[in-house]
């Protein structure tokens, strides 16, 4: 009997599983929406949602959210079905309205339906976390992990998933690489040293901002009534509020020095004082990952606040030292997405899929 080696398989990298994924997860959700459009019950936003104040949807009524979403859902998950197929080049026209219509969708995903609460979540997760075995804060969980917000996450999610599967599907018809996006031509400001240029200044715009917004809470937390009454925070420390503050103080704090890390040499080498890790370099992922994330989370926010009436009063009449760094929400996610993709840029190296770089 003669023994054979079987043919090595191809490998299977994670450009290619995502437009699988994203029309999987897209298409679970779909059906969901589609049940809750027939049943009349199970739809999360709208009027059915308690903290619908900052969120977009609350603009539709419930009878047509929910098969409107179902209808969003189900036709996007058949586009990412569509570009999982690699021998398929379609023409320009359709090659067009197929990016736009799924780029659309994913940004509805990730910016509109989420809204403040996948922030906020983001900043007082630690303390929850931290504090839950010593029932610090003070809150019912129930009230806080809902069904609204866990259709927030998962709708971002699904947002991100569709629209690394739109990247990667305009990558292989116009013959760039799949995993780096290297084309025959070198575009001069993708270049690491011209994004070293320009991702220095959008580092410092996005760090200066959360910034100016924890100094305010920081003041509350020592008592220093800066952009608001005496009055309010004194309501504000007697209900413990202002310590809900610090804490998302310290979060914003924690994230523009994170955020300096991207145009820093320790945001390259881990310092001397992390045991175990000195002096080795950070993996590109561990800073663009959690920095996208942030930056798509503070859109979805911004888009919510940008929404309300509330936001355009503080430019005039309610302009105050608490209001003004929020003005300046707008340009956060930009700069902080512009920031990261400068890093990804300077620390990319060679590809290992095309061997360009």
């Amino acid at each position: 009997m003669t023994i054979t080696d079987a043919p090595p398989r191809p490998a299977i990298r994670w450009p290619d599983r995502l437009a699988p994924l994203a029309a999987s997860w897209l298409g679970l959700w779909g059906v969901l929406a589609l049940v809750a459009a027939l049943t009349g019950t199970g739809y999360p936003f709208g009027a059915n949602d308690p903290d619908s104040d900052l969120n977009l949807l609350r603009l539709i009524p419930v009878g047509l959210g929910a098969p409107l979403f179902a209808g969003l859902l189900l036709t996007a998950a058949v586009a990412a079905l569509a570009m999982s197929r690699p021998a398929v080049r379609p023409s320009r026209p359709l090659r067009t309205l197929l990016a736009g219509y799924t780029g659309a969708v994913a940004l509805v995903l990730a910016v509109v339906v989420p809204d403040a609460q996948v922030l906020t979540m983001l900043g007082y997760a630690p303390m929850l976390i931290l504090g839950a075995p010593f029932g610090w804060p003070p809150v019912d969980y129930a009230e806080i992990f809902t069904w609204p917000l866990l259709a927030r996450f998962a709708a971002v999610l699904g947002g991100l998933l569709l629209a690394g599967a739109v990247l990667v599907w305009l990558r292989r018809t116009a013959d760039a690489c799949l995993a780096c996006g290297r084309g025959n031509a070198e575009r001069a400001w993708a270049t690491p040293a011209a994004a070293a240029r320009w991702g220095r200044w959008a580092a410092g715009i996005a760090a200066a901002i959360p910034f100016a917004y924890a100094l305010t809470r920081f003041a509350w937390a020592v008592g220093i009534p800066l952009g608001i009454s005496r009055d309010f925070l004194t309501e504000m420390q007697e209900t413990g509020l202002v310590w809900a503050g610090l804490g998302l103080g310290a979060f914003a704090t924690v994230g523009a020095l994170l955020t300096l890390g991207l145009v820093q040499r320790w945001g390259e080498c881990f310092p001397r004082w992390m045991l175990g890790l000195a002096g080795r370099p950070v993996p590109v992922r561990l800073a663009v990952i959690p920095a996208s994330v942030v930056a798509v989370a503070v859109a979805a926010a911004t888009a919510g606040l940008v929404g309300t009436p509330d936001f355009w009063s503080m430019a005039g009449e309610g302009f105050t030292a608490a209001s003004a760094p929020m003005l300046l929400w707008p340009v956060w996610p930009v700069a902080l997405g512009a920031a990261t993709y400068a890093y990804h840029l300077r620390r990319r190296g060679g590809c290992t899929r095309c061997g360009r770089g």
